[in-house]
């Protein structure tokens, strides 16, 4: 099994030629989250980090929880009170249920209300023989990608309230599939339907879920978990993978006011691979 080091810098993961961009220089904020209060799972790299982000140049204050990844969890941090806002580090295992309970205490104390949960955080572990697919894998997976989605967004509802919102980071494998990340598929599935399911249930209470489905995007789970990343990205039509940079802007949107009619839907950033649903 393919284990993940979150050390390792997002700048050290190649782009076709460039380094993965997490917030575009000629991106202007217009205080369309201005003193929100944003929870983001999985926040400290990659599309999570660009999130934390363009929400904090947005106006909004954030908590992130990361697994271990000290050195990305500071430089994130630092990129978001450069924008002049706060942001509370938050580091452990979030399939731990001791864990998810001490950082939602934190938070009750620190802001007492929520006005964001943005649930991104996931693991993948590359296997394109299903009979080497352990146990331990599987539970491993789904405990950290949708278990614990499931736990925390019960919990986190507590401090939220009319006009909150959460978003649900799903991937294009909900939908097409993938011979080498079946377990991790079905995980981003189950997101998928969870998003569907909990906005038909938050509806009368005005909290509005949806998701995010993203293709292939520069993240360090790419190099982490990918032996050939030469080729990464360039099967979709427009024969590139994404930058974080292009993704975090739907999670202001689904976030703001602007999206205020919509919910249990899902935004698909995938470079033109066209999917149902």
């Amino acid at each position: 099994m393919k284990t993940q080091n979150r050390s390792k810098s997002l700048s050290k993961v190649p782009a076709d030629g460039l380094y993965p961009e997490i917030i575009r220089k000629n991106y202007t904020g217009s205080y369309k989250l201005l003193n929100k209060k944003a929870v983001i799972t999985g926040g400290d790299s990659g599309i999570g980090q660009a999130v934390a982000v363009h929400f904090a140049r947005e106006g909004a204050d954030i908590a992130i929880i990361y697994k271990e990844s000290d050195k990305d969890a500071r430089e994130t941090q630092k990129l978001v009170q450069k924008e002049g806002r706060e942001c509370i580090l938050l580091k452990g295992d979030i399939s731990k249920k001791n864990f998810r309970a001490k950082c939602l205490d934190l938070i009750q104390k620190k802001w007492k209300n929520l006005d964001i949960l943005v649930n991104n955080a996931g693991i993948q572990f590359p296997e394109s023989e299903v009979e080497k697919i352990s146990d331990e894998q599987i539970s491993r997976t789904f405990n950290v990608n949708i278990i614990s989605m499931i736990s925390l967004t019960r919990d986190c509802l507590a401090f939220m309230k009319k006009g909150s919102r959460i978003i649900c980071t799903t991937s294009v494998t909900a939908y097409r599939g993938s011979e080498h990340l079946i377990d991790y598929s079905a995980t981003k599935g189950a997101i998928a339907t969870f998003v569907r399911s909990m906005a038909t249930n938050l509806a009368e209470k005005k909290i509005l879920v949806n998701g995010i489905a993203p293709g292939p995007i520069w993240t360090p789970l790419v190099k982490e978990t990918f032996d050939d990343i030469a080729s990464f990205g360039k099967d979709t039509p427009l024969k590139r993978a994404g930058q974080p940079s292009e993704v975090a802007p739907a999670y202001v949107f689904l976030a703001s006011e602007d999206s205020s009619y919509i919910t249990g839907e899902i935004i698909h950033i995938n470079g033109g691979d066209f999917v149902g649903g």
